[in-house]
């Protein structure tokens, strides 16, 4: 999977989990408003609905037993306590009637309005307790005997049992009332409020996805326009509609975008003309250094024959001629890099015999040595191969010990190149910096007499060989390790290369 499509489908995530974050917010906020309302609806509501039915059953039975029951004589019989429940219940429908009596002590006698649904045995005992119970005279009481009620199930079925008993002499009456038709109703109106409160989620998921989608948007093509703009597109701009926090942030985005494209601008136009400059005077520099070069030549062959006083200035003329060449040279070839004009010309060679020319080319065999099998072949570019080979080795004899070790094998589809030193190594405040363009190591190595482009050259022509260069420390602490690596077969970047510059001729023809 390509780092593009890797990219899109994180990108997608994000928003997504944004998006995902944004509905479930609106959605617990809607639900936890949504239930506490239809809560407290139900409480209120229940509450109003059980108490009224309450108030009403208990304020009827209180008046039939200060009227049917108080009449009674004083020992009623099992016929006239039948007889006043049966009265009691049919003049307030929906409930039963209970009353108790003695005719002696300990013999009771009942009679009730519903057998069937309700008995002694019903009324629980807390509740009989509580109603037998007389209570002491005082100021704020001025009754022995209260009315008392209780919520119970039977059978299932919600009931209100009250009772009270007959102050003088009389009965105990006890009132059995269903509210199954108040709990059906309580159920009907718990079912509406979740109704609603699945209605009010499903809105406020609808609400949260609008919202997000007028949030997100933006954001996205907030997002879209930067990575844009990091990937190179300076001309990237946002469309600006509205007045809002957004629409600043498009705003600010537009004007820093227009002000990092005309710095790049800046930049680009005076690193061009930097190169231009390098590239112009390099050039021209080439023809009186040609001239010197051959003037230098003739002084070196008469420097033997010249008066002893003039001969060391001859020496310092010729050395730093030399040394002003290959700045010349060195300062061509970097800002063919910079242009980008520096190609590859491949050529398939046995790696054994390239390092050996390198070598042998510059006097360093008895200096160097050459840890590689021949008939190792690879395709790669001869030339830059030799430029790399040189600045390596060249480097770790003025800087290292020697002798120094050149090392030659292959790693599945790369070549590697290891060249070992015996000196001190490289600081590691220098590791870092040892690639860099004029730059030269402290004082812990010799100070080099090169340019401080020879390094960085050589790393020049690994990365347009698709490979790369690596330094470090030998972990015994003997001397300066560097490590070049590239692949066997570089004609596909060569392919590629070439595809490129056709797209981009083939643009350029569109564009004009």
């Amino acid at each position: 999977m390509s780092n593009v499509v890797k990219r899109s489908l994180l990108t997608g995530l994000r928003w997504t989990s944004l998006r995902l974050r944004l509905v479930v917010v609106f959605a617990l906020v809607a639900l936890t408003a949504a239930v506490s309302a239809s809560g407290i609806a139900y409480w209120l509501n229940r509450e109003a609905v059980l108490t009224r039915t309450q108030d009403s059953a208990l304020g009827d039975f209180r008046q039939e037993m200060q009227g049917r029951a108080a009449s009674l004589p004083l020992h009623p019989t099992r016929d006239d306590l039948q007889n006043a429940a049966v009265q009691m219940a049919s003049s307030s429908p929906g409930y039963s009637v209970l009353l108790v009596d003695e005719r002696d002590t300990g013999k009771p006698i009942v009679g009730n309005s519903d057998l069937d649904t309700f008995t002694l045995d019903n009324v629980p005992v807390s509740l009989q307790k509580a109603v037998d119970k007389k209570q002491p005279l005082e100021a704020g009481n001025k009754y022995e005997y209260h009315l008392f009620w209780q919520r119970t199930s039977i059978r299932g079925t919600p009931y209100l049992v009250g009772g009270t008993k007959i102050i003088g002499g009389g009965p105990t009456g006890y009132m059995l009332k269903s509210l199954d038709q108040e709990r059906q109703d309580l159920n009907s109106l718990a079912w509406s409020l979740g109704i609603a409160t699945g209605l009010a989620l499903i809105g406020s998921a609808l609400l949260a996805q609008a919202a997000a989608t007028t949030v997100l948007r933006p954001v996205q093509r907030l997002g879209d326009a930067a990575r844009k703009l990091g990937e190179g597109k300076l001309d990237t701009r946002l469309v600006v509609s509205g007045t809002d926090e957004l629409a600043d942030l498009s705003r600010t985005f537009n004007r820093t975008a227009s002000s990092l494209e005309k710095r790049v601008a800046d930049m680009s136009a005076r690193d061009e003309a930097s190169r231009r400059f390098v590239a112009d005077m390099s050039h021209e520099l080439r023809t009186p250094l040609t001239a010197l070069t051959a003037v230098t030549e003739v002084l070196e062959d008469e420097a033997d024959s010249l008066d002893p006083m003039i001969a060391p200035a001859v020496h310092l003329v010729v050395s730093e001629t030399r040394r002003l060449n290959d700045l010349v040279e060195n300062l061509m070839e970097v800002t063919r890099f910079d242009a980008g004009t520096a190609r590859l010309v491949l050529d398939t060679v046995d790696v054994a015999d390239q390092v050996t020319a390198c070598i042998d080319a510059r006097a360093w065999l008895d200096a160097v040595d050459l840890d590689a099998e021949r008939g190792m072949m690879v395709r790669l570019d001869p030339r830059r191969l030799d430029v790399i080979l040189a600045n390596l080795i060249g480097n770790a004899l003025k800087h290292g010990g020697s002798p120094v070790r050149v090392a030659v094998r292959t790693e599945g589809d790369e070549l590697v190149i290891e060249v070992r030193d015996h000196g001190p190594g490289i600081p590691e405040d220098v590791l870092p910096h040892v690639f860099d363009r004029f730059y030269k190591a402290s004082a812990s190595r010799p100070r080099s007499e090169g340019s401080g482009l020879g390094l960085s050259i050589a790393m020049e022509n690994a990365h347009i060989h698709g490979g790369d260069i690596t330094a470090a420390n030998s972990p015994d602490g003997d001397g300066a390790v560097f490590v070049l690596r590239l692949p066997r077969d570089a004609e596909p970047l060569t392919r590629s290369a070439d595809g490129q510059d056709a797209g981009d001729r083939h643009e350029e023809g569109d564009a004009t």
